[in-house]
C-alpha cells in the first residue's frame, strides 16, 4: 500500500512539474525570423516572448531562423531542431523559394514534409503558418499561386494562419533596413504585434 502511495505521489509531482513548465514556441524560418541585419534580441521572436511574458504567460521562445533558408533547406535541418519538445511551432519559410522562382509544387511538398515531421515528433503541437508574398515581377499567376499556398496549407493541416507576416511593414522604407526587404527594429516590433495576436489564444 505504501509503495502504491509513493508511486502516486511521484506521478503527481511529475504532473505538477509538467504543468509548471513554460510553453515552448519555436520560430522556424529564414532571414525574417533570424532578424537579418540586426542583433537577435531585436528580431521579432524576442519581442514576441517579451510581450507574452508581460501579459503574464509563461513561455520560452526559440529562434531557429536562418538567413537565406529555403523550404528545402528547412526540411534538411528540421530533424535536428526537433530534438527539443515544442508546444507551438511557427513555420516561416517559402519566401526565398519564391524570390528564386522555384517550382511552387516543390515548395508545397517541402513545407508539408516539415509539418508532417513536426506533428510526428510532437503530436499535440500547435502549428502556425506565417503567410508570405513575392514581388509582382514574377508574374500574376506565380505570385497569386504563391500567396495561396499558405491559406490552403493551413486549412489542410488544421493550422493557424498569419495571413501576411509583414503586414504593415512590407514596402515601408521607414520600417525596413537599407535593402528595402528586411524589417528594421521598429518593423520587427510591428511584426511581433501581429504574431502575438495570433499566438496568444493558442497558449490559453
Amino acid at each position: 500500500m505504501m509503495v502504491v502511495n509513493k508511486v502516486l505521489i511521484i506521478a503527481l509531482v511529475l504532473l505538477f512539474k509538467v504543468d509548471l513548465a513554460p510553453k515552448t514556441i519555436l520560430f522556424f524560418g529564414d532571414s525574417i525570423t533570424a532578424g537579418y541585419g540586426l542583433s537577435p534580441e531585436d528580431a521579432f521572436p524576442a519581442h514576441v516572448e517579451a510581450a507574452l511574458v508581460k501579459k503574464g504567460l509563461d513561455v520560452k521562445v526559440v529562434n531557429a531562423g536562418l538567413s537565406g533558408e529555403t523550404s528545402a533547406g528547412g526540411l534538411s535541418r528540421i530533424d535536428w531542431i526537433l530534438r527539443q519538445p515544442i508546444d507551438v511551432f511557427v513555420l516561416e519559410l517559402g519566401a526565398n523559394d519564391g524570390l528564386r522562382g522555384l517550382p511552387l509544387a516543390q515548395t508545397r511538398n517541402n513545407l508539408q514534409a516539415i509539418i508532417d515531421k513536426v506533428k510526428s515528433k510532437n503530436p499535440e503541437v500547435k502549428i502556425v503558418l506565417a503567410g508570405m508574398m513575392v514581388p509582382p515581377n514574377l508574374g500574376n499567376e506565380y505570385t497569386s499561386e504563391f500567396r495561396n499556398i499558405y491559406p490552403e496549407m493551413a486549412k489542410k493541416n488544421n493550422a493557424t494562419l498569419i495571413p501576411f507576416l509583414l503586414e504593415g511593414v512590407a514596402g515601408d522604407g521607414k520600417l525596413n533596413i537599407a535593402d528595402g526587404i528586411h524589417p528594421n527594429v521598429e518593423g520587427h516590433k510591428i511584426v511581433a504585434g501581429t504574431v502575438v495576436k495570433i499566438i496568444e489564444p493558442l497558449l490559453k
